[in-house]
């Protein structure tokens, strides 16, 4: 499947969006933002206002909610991966996106930590977004796997705080949403979540049937058979 092309961004929008950024940056390193996230803060808040704004609301959550100390090595992290809630994938898809893995059958809205699992989903982010060749392409495939699901997996909050932090957090970073091996009862979850999604996120959620389909998307044989 070919990389779709992003939206273009006013190269004036962008030159005014850099020179308000160099104010905050010359007095915070930490702040910098480099022109490829600039330009997707631009094309997800259409104007040069709301994308400064949302990037200043970016900085202060990044540093409220350490982000930074969100590594392989933080123990919440650790025990995640260990109960295979998700998974950054060594493979990319066709279009080069790093790809984020996350196994349904693995989730209960009963016998989980909302806090401590959206702190593990902003670690799967962070670590996808680090594995990105800018220049080349800029966003991510998250994979949804169906197999084995039963309604007890169905965590709407989780659902909810990923669109949340992908809409706020990291603009543009979806490249593509596939949803696979989806039983038949999960289409009355998917007419609620559909209900929370803005139309271009919506345009990137993909229901994949069978494995020739998949292959548009990326090589079957990169997903995992042993969670």
């Amino acid at each position: 499947m070919a990389q779709q092309t992003p939206k273009p961004v006013s190269e004036d929008d962008l030159k005014d969006l850099k020179e308000r950024m160099k104010l905050i940056v010359d007095a915070d390193p930490s702040q910098f933002h480099n022109d490829f996230s600039l330009r997707r803060y631009l094309r997800a808040f259409k104007t040069v206002d709301a994308a400064f704004q949302a990037i200043l609301k970016t900085n202060k959550w990044r540093q409220e909610y350490d982000v930074a100390g969100l590594t392989a090595d933080c123990e919440l992290v650790k025990r995640h991966l260990s109960l295979n809630k998700a998974r950054v994938l060594r493979h990319r898809d066709m279009a080069g996106r790093p790809v984020i893995y996350i196994p349904a059958k693995n989730h209960s809205a009963s016998d989980r930590d909302i806090d401590e699992l959206t702190k593990f989903i902003v670690y799967c982010l962070e670590d996808a977004c680090k594995r990105c060749f800018e220049e080349v392409v800029d966003n991510l495939c998250i994979v949804f796997d169906l197999r084995d699901f039963g309604l007890g997996c169905m965590d709407y909050q989780v659902v909810k705080n990923l669109i949340w932090l992908l809409s706020r957090h990291y603009p543009e970073r979806l490249g593509v949403c596939l949803v696979i091996n989806s039983p038949a009862l999960f289409s009355g979850c998917w007419a609620v979540i559909r209900g929370w999604l803005d139309e271009n996120t919506s345009s990137k959620v993909t229901f994949v049937n069978n494995e020739m389909d998949l292959c548009q998307y990326l090589i079957p044989a990169i997903l995992p058979t042993d969670i």
